[in-house]
């Protein structure tokens, strides 16, 4: 018997909770299903965030939020104790210890031989639609069969930076493959971005050679701020009725910060829960509003990180191994044992001499950069949304085709899903959508099943 399948497109953290959320109720409801899960990088279940080795990448989310298992919230904890870690639920793991719980979560929601999971290496290049039932065509050749599919690539990486030409010293994408094994030494490295992904690669370069310092450049200079020791309880942050504008979020944040004797934790704490439909309150003006003026204040305070990270921060600068620049890439060119760069720094040009260039300034925004999202594009499976954040879809992560028709065996989460829900790139916002997608998955499923089943 050939079993429905669920193809999900892209390995990581997203993938794995999505087949780990379908797996688990389809043995529940008894149901046969296989899931193939496609992976660029063979990294399944790991993906850019979670394939990294370096023990000081912590998780920026403390245990008792980053279960697989939506509901569960001690179930990270409980394998963490399990497998011999001394963590409570409020403790940082690293991330790579993250990966290897996804792995096993994943492979324990396996039920063969009537619930598999198929484990796919390639590149997904187009989705062909063969009379009702989908081939998911690889860069190589292969077709993989599916009678639904789930788009869970996650981040795309960062977008080119203007003026900057391939070199051997220019890392364009610090999470692709070991871009950053080689930054060990001791020249100096200037990183774009100020984010969380700058966090990183300067924990690692600074700890390759003692002697490397790390500029960060962005326009605003702004770090993420760093999760309190005792974590805050949640402060209700009210809003009118109605229609909301930028202006309306801001006041009625700021107010309950001053209620709250000045300590925002409690309020983002507050906010978190309410987030996607406070932006799916916001009119398109008012999204590209915040957009512009709030996005980055938003995700400095909602995206932070461990106490830990902010100390080894905290030393770095103090030490003056991490130096903030405020301003702008000019140019970037070739120059002895590394590159000469050009920035405008608070509208002063300075020209600095580094060993390495590294790009960690996000995600890109250009969905054709990606040859599957540009033929879904192309064909007019799919659109991009009206911010172009990612692809236009429903609440639920069914995606839209290019007349705005809902498509009832195409489905997204995640990243994907960020002009329409916003705050979608984190393992607890992911593991809601992913528990939510699965009975409608297992639907499929079952009524691909009955289809199949020989007329008595």
């Amino acid at each position: 018997m050939v079993l429905p399948t669920v193809a999900v497109i892209g390995g990581g953290a997203s993938g794995a909770l999505t087949a780990i959320h379908l797996l688990r109720l389809a043995r529940a409801s008894g149901t046969p299903v296989a899931v193939t899960l496609l992976d660029q990088g063979g990294r399944h279940a790991l993906g850019q965030a979670y394939a990294t080795t370096d023990p000081h990448h912590l998780l920026n989310t403390r245990a008792d939020r980053m279960s697989a298992l939506d509901g569960e919230p001690d179930h990270l904890p409980a394998w963490a104790r399990a497998t011999g870690l001394d963590v409570t639920g409020t403790g940082y793991l690293p991330r790579a210890v993250y990966g290897r719980y996804l792995r096993e979560v994943l492979a324990a929601a396996e039920d063969p031989p009537a619930r598999t999971v198929e484990r796919v290496t390639g590149a997904a290049v187009a989705l062909e639609n063969r009379a009702g039932t989908y081939a998911v065509r690889l860069a190589d050749g292969r077709r993989v069969r599916a009678d639904a599919v789930v788009l869970a690539l996650g981040n795309r990486g960062p977008a080119p930076l203007p003026g900057v030409a391939a070199h051997p010293r220019y890392v364009a994408d610090p999470w692709a493959g070991d871009a950053l094994t080689g930054i060990g030494d001791g020249a100096p490295v200037l990183v774009l971005g100020t984010g969380l992904t700058m966090v990183d690669v300067a924990l690692t370069v600074t700890r390759a050679h003692p002697g490397t310092v790390v500029y960060a450049l962005s326009r605003h200079a702004l770090l993420p701020r760093a999760h309190p020791a005792v974590p805050a309880p949640p402060v209700p942050v009210p809003f009118p009725e109605g229609p909301l504008r930028v202006a309306d979020l801001l006041a009625a944040t700021r107010r309950a910060v001053r209620e709250n004797g000045g300590d925002w934790h409690g309020v983002m704490e507050g906010l978190r829960p309410h987030a996607q439909t406070l932006w799916r309150r916001l009119a398109p003006d008012e999204r590209r509003l915040f957009l512009r003026r709030v996005a980055r204040y938003w995700e400095i305070h909602r995206h932070r990180i461990p106490p830990a990270s902010a100390a080894a921060v905290a030393a770095l600068r103090a030490g003056g191994r991490l130096r903030l620049l405020r301003g702008s890439l000019v140019s970037a060119r070739p120059a002895d044992g590394g590159l000469r760069v050009r920035a405008d720094l608070d509208g002063a040009l300075t020209e600095l001499d580094v060993g390495w260039l590294v790009n960690a300034t996000g995600p890109g925004s250009d969905l054709t950069s990606d040859p599957f999202l540009a033929s879904l594009l192309a064909s007019g499976t799919a659109r991009p949304d009206r911010l172009r954040l990612g692809l236009d879809a429903t609440p639920e992560g069914v995606v839209l085709d290019a007349t705005g028709r809902p498509n009832e065996r195409l489905f997204a989460l995640g990243p994907l899903l960020r002009g329409t829900l916003y705050e979608t790139t984190a393992v607890p916002e992911i593991r809601a959508q992913a528990a939510a997608l699965a009975p409608r998955l297992v639907e499929v499923a079952a009524s691909r099943a009955a289809r199949a089943q020989p007329v008595a």
